[in-house]
């Protein structure tokens, strides 16, 4: 089959689908401007990934957070959604699409307009103090003196998401377990299948029964193994042609 025609066969499956769900990857990130982590032009090419270590952030706050500020605050700013975070949200608000389990920490989904978003390795709208657990939210922090500290007992700020060498949030992880669970239809989007533990949520969903559809420009580790369908393009292009079959917002 052609793209167009698998296209096609995909608007079949997600227009049967009672429980469909979607989980997405750095991939959809980068068609917004953000750069992946791993692969060329990658992060982890120009930072040693170990300055994201969760030991090296205790020893070493100033340092982390400089990095940290640099790489996630002034170039995630920039970033917009596009037809492949609107068009998801309006599957959800069709009443398609039951959740997004992401692999992003970039909140991009949220700004596009869905509203049950599961993010697995938490989220950079938030910061938590190390000593006290109070909760802030971005609008909330200046970057002007780092590390950033608690108002209420002057602990230092981390950003809610997972450095090497934390355990996944209990609750996302619980939640996307769940949802793999009970899904007939998982619609794979930019996520190559590496890293661990998230890259097994689709293995969840494919043993409980669901079909799988995959959008990526290249074969990933699930793509001959459990996918059913396989769109091969950019998310945003690959989107924005089952928006104009389906007459959604893209």
């Amino acid at each position: 089959m052609n793209l167009e025609q698998s296209i096609d066969e995909a608007i079949k499956l997600i227009k049967k689908s009672k429980h469909a769900v979607a989980f997405t990857g750095a991939g959809i990130s980068v068609e917004s401007g953000i750069p992946p982590f791993r692969g060329p032009g990658g992060i982890w090419e120009k930072y040693d990934p170990t300055l994201f270590d969760i030991g090296f952030f205790l020893e070493h706050p100033k340092k982390s957070w400089e990095l940290i500020r640099k790489i996630f605050f002034e170039s995630f700013g920039d970033a917009k959604p596009h037809a492949a975070h609107t068009v998801l949200a309006a599957l959800e608000k069709r009443g398609t699409l039951k959740a997004i389990i992401t692999q992003n920490i970039d909140n991009l989904h949220q700004s596009a307009g869905s509203t049950r978003v599961i993010q697995f390795h938490g989220n950079s709208n938030y910061f938590i103090c190390i000593d006290c657990n109070k909760k802030y939210e971005l609008d909330y922090i200046t970057f002007d003196k780092l590390p950033p500290v608690c108002e209420v007992c002057g602990g230092i700020l981390k950003p809610d998401f997972v450095f090497f060498g934390e355990p996944i949030p209990q609750q996302a992880h619980i939640d996307s377990m769940y949802e793999a669970e009970h899904s007939d239809l998982l619609i794979l989007v930019g996520t190559t299948g590496i890293i661990m533990p998230a890259s097994l949520i689709p293995f969840v969903a494919k043993r409980n029964g669901a079909k799988i559809i995959e959008i990526n420009p290249n074969k990933s580790q699930y793509t001959d193994e459990i996918v059913d369908i396989f769109l091969q393009g950019k998310a945003k292009v690959v989107f924005e042609k089952i928006a104009a079959k389906m007459k959604l917002d893209a």
